[in-house]
């Protein structure tokens, strides 16, 4: 398991250091000159080109490619992830304050998409064939093709502006007010959770599905135990894998689709912040933001990989 371990994060560091590589260049190769946009936000009148070449020259962006993307680097090894083009704030103090923003609405999701996705596959697989069945793969369907922002933009209509029950936009945090906090991210966890639902619903279905016709589950049925007993005993922890699977890769599309409820919902987490930045031309910010990410997916991914072992001992780790 420790040979597994090592050699997946050595895999993982590989695979961070080409996104950031990837990232880096794409920025480079925008059309617009983020120095220009910082100087005329800032500035109405005309401005000499030595003006703008000593700004480029604070960032560093006169440097040669490589050399701007090994600073930066090693900035980030040193726990400095730069400073923003546009605000002139540490990258690292802006982040450190939106992060849990995004991380308190995304954990939320994540786990109302388990505790509702992964029971209403097992009853749709259990009761295969019946009314119920036919409703959660109905909703199963209808829930995984719903844009975020349009069914954001939906929700903001009737329960904000018809209905008047929650507020439409803004964030409070839970330690400032609880209440207003709840009501704040019902909208915006509503939009995260409804794809993780539907997928967790639809995988956890086929999975049990296949497992209930294994042998080893007639057999159960033929020994007379309970249908709760042969479910939770035998079926869901063997057919919890693939669904293990599909929550792992649910952690990059919630991080994902914060940006979108970020920016309709106007919540001031990490995913607007990298709207506004990939905007704005702020690198730094773009380059952080992706970088965080990153490795937040490798890591979900990692913890998948090591849940295998404990979901199925048949699986080894060589």
């Amino acid at each position: 398991m420790v040979t597994f371990i090592i050699r997946r994060l050595i895999q993982s560091a590989i695979v961070l250091i080409l996104v950031t590589i990837l990232v880096f260049l794409a920025l480079r190769l925008l059309p617009g000159d983020p120095v220009r946009m910082y100087l005329t936000s800032n500035s109405m009148q005309e401005l000499s080109e030595e003006q703008i070449e000593a700004v480029r020259r604070e960032f560093g962006l006169n440097k040669p490619l490589v050399m701007q993307y090994f600073e930066w680097i090693g900035g980030v090894v040193r726990g400095d992830l730069g400073i923003s083009i546009l605000t002139r704030v540490p990258v690292a103090q802006e982040i450190a304050r939106r992060v849990p923003i995004t991380l308190y609405i995304g954990i939320i999701s994540f786990i109302i998409g388990l505790i509702l996705g992964i029971p209403a596959g097992v009853i749709g697989a259990v009761r295969r064939g019946t009314w119920i069945d036919s409703l959660i793969t109905t909703l199963a369907n209808i829930g995984i093709t719903i844009p975020v922002f349009w069914l954001g933009i939906l929700l903001i209509y009737f329960l904000g502006l018809y209905l008047k029950l929650l507020p439409v936009m803004g964030y409070t945090s839970p330690f400032t007010d609880f209440w207003m906090s709840i009501k704040q991210i019902i909208m915006p966890v509503i939009c995260l959770a409804l794809f993780p639902i539907a997928g967790n619903a639809r995988q956890a279905r086929s999975s049990m599905l296949e497992v209930m016709r294994q042998d080893y589950i007639r057999t159960a049925w033929a020994k007379g135990l309970r249908e709760r007993a042969i479910i939770m005993r035998h079926a869901l922890k063997n057919g919890l894998i693939p669904i293990v699977t599909l929550s792992g890769m649910g952690v990059g599309t919630i991080l994902g689709g914060s940006v979108f409820v970020e920016t309709v919902f106007a919540i001031p987490g990490m995913g607007r912040l990298a709207v506004t930045s990939v905007l704005n031309q702020d690198y730094p910010y773009v380059q952080a933001i992706t970088l965080i990410i990153s490795i937040m997916v490798l890591l979900s991914n990692l913890l998948v990989d090591i849940a295998y072992g404990w979901l199925d001992p048949r699986i080894r780790y060589e």
